[in-house]
């Protein structure tokens, strides 16, 4: 499947969110700030993947 650069750019920004995210979780583990990072960061890929399959169908050079 060929993408746009619209595509990776919302992938590349959405990745490092989640890698903040991760790593914040993992600097704080125990504590309760930690599982709420997870959390986030669990949210912020189902977020990710909505947000790709609406670019994928509504633009014409990835679909």
């Amino acid at each position: 499947m060929r993408t746009c650069h619209r595509f990776s750019q919302i992938r590349q920004e959405f990745e490092q969110e989640i890698g903040f995210l991760g790593n914040h979780s993992h600097v704080h583990a125990g504590k309760p700030a930690a599982k709420i990072s997870a959390k986030y960061a669990m949210s912020t890929k189902q977020h990710m993947a909505q947000a790709l399959s609406r670019h994928i169908v509504r633009c014409p050079e990835c679909g």
